[in-house]
């Protein structure tokens, strides 16, 4: 009898900190890598689009620490982990220590900030994990050390079994808890059976001031070009400011927008040609993403359109797939190597049958608002300053790639495109 196991993972914006050094780089770098992949293989047709890249990784990472043999190595490859895998949980921990300490920062900040009337709202930050698993089932006390030690996963018993409705209506109402109830349904009815027997969730939600909101009477409606072609008028934000990121780069130009506390951003690439997107993404890489953390500050007078995403569930197991990952969702049947997690038996292993995720986000005058989700189903199977310059024009009136950004490590917390505003 097959049996499955199910992990989600759930992200929202997030913010920044430090937790020691760069101890976050791995990890950082290997979300960045997996986010051009899967940006690449999700980013067709002319639709818009919202991943969480960390949610994504931070639950494979989990459930990476429980895969061996050839699984360990297909997973480690897809998901750019080094060799020497040993560093990995230790790293995502510092990860997600430096995003949660810009919370604190922030709130410091802003009650600074107040008595000399700034800005009165600090960085909403919210980061969770949680293992729900069929009680009864003999997961290896190791494996659940590591992900309650270094992913701060909380170990909850459910029966699958019996009642698999149920649990699948209690782990969405954890996701739902986790993101401020903009995340519901993440897992789809009938995704869970008698055969689950565990879950890795990972739950992420950021709401995110700007450093200077922009002015609510300054959004005027702007001519956009709706999937490349036609423009229609969209609400459009408008500001000049001193302190935006940029660079231009060839056959696109790349603004960043800080949130307070400057440790997180908002990054756009938009492309020179009206429907130049697809060349831009062509160009996405962990390396470019590293580059637009750290823009040079210029005075630019910006054209934004406000925007809010909320696309259906996404199943994503065919995509990692193609990537390399085709082991650990048991391709071929009797493959998958899950040892590190439960015993495997010859009659009885588990393996990934689905990973699904689901986004939220809205962008506004006062800030950005992001929430994702993802869920891994697995089965037993059996620089200096320039002198000032003159303000720089940037229209966003065209479909372009958008990022919420850490700035210190240079993790993606969100990528997507918006090819359609309304």
């Amino acid at each position: 009898m097959k049996r499955s196991l199910i992990l989600p993972t759930f992200g929202a914006l997030i913010a920044a900190m430090s937790y020691g050094a760069t101890d976050y780089d791995l990890a950082a770098t290997a979300t960045n890598k997996l986010a051009a992949d899967l940006h690449r293989r999700l980013a067709t047709g002319n639709e818009n689009l919202c991943v969480s890249p960390y949610s994504i990784q931070n639950a494979l990472a989990m459930t990476f620490s429980g895969a061996d043999g050839e699984t360990r190595t297909e997973m480690s490859r897809v998901l750019h982990f080094p060799s020497d895998a040993s560093a990995v949980p230790a790293s995502f921990a510092s990860l997600q220590h430096s995003l949660e300490e810009m919370r604190t920062t922030t709130a410091d900040l802003v009650k600074e900030a107040k008595r000399f009337g700034g800005p009165s709202e600090p960085i909403t930050l919210a980061i969770a994990n949680r293992l729900f698993s069929q009680k009864g089932y003999d997961f290896r006390e190791a494996f659940l050390a590591v992900v309650k030690q270094d992913f701060g996963a909380a170990f909850e018993l459910m029966d699958f079994v019996h009642d698999a409705s149920g649990a699948t209506q209690h782990i969405n109402k954890w996701v739902a808890d986790q993101t401020r109830d903009r995340i519901r349904d993440l897992i789809p009815a009938g995704a869970l059976d008698e055969t689950t027997r565990l879950v890795l969730a990972n739950a992420i939600y950021v709401k995110a001031p700007w450093a200077d909101p922009f002015l609510e009477g300054a959004t005027q409606p702007e001519p956009f070009h709706v999937r490349g072609k036609t423009p229609v008028d969209v609400p459009t934000m408008r500001k000049e400011d001193k302190h935006f990121g940029y660079a231009k780069r060839e056959g696109f130009t790349a603004v960043s927008v800080p949130y307070i506390g400057d440790e997180l951003q908002f990054l756009v690439l938009v492309p020179d040609e009206v429907n130049g997107l697809s060349a831009v993404e062509a160009k996405l890489s962990a390396e470019m993403l590293a580059q637009c953390a750290k823009l040079e500050e210029r005075d630019v007078e910006l054209h934004l359109p406000k925007f809010k995403l909320e696309p259906p569930t996404m199943a994503l197991a065919e995509k990692l797939e193609t990537l390399g990952m085709k082991t650990a969702f048991d391709q071929p049947r009797g493959s998958a190597n899950f040892d590190r997690m439960a015993p495997r038996k010859p009659n009885d292993y588990l393996y990934i049958s689905q990973v699904f995720h689901k986004t939220f986000i809205a962008v506004d005058e006062k800030g950005t608002e992001a929430a994702a989700a993802t869920a891994v189903a697995m089965m037993a199977a059996t620089a200096l300053r320039s002198p000032p310059l003159p303000p720089i024009q940037v229209k966003i009136d065209r479909p372009f790639v958008y990022a919420i950004q850490h700035v210190p490590s240079s993790v993606c917390l969100f990528l997507g495109r918006v090819t359609d505003p309304r």
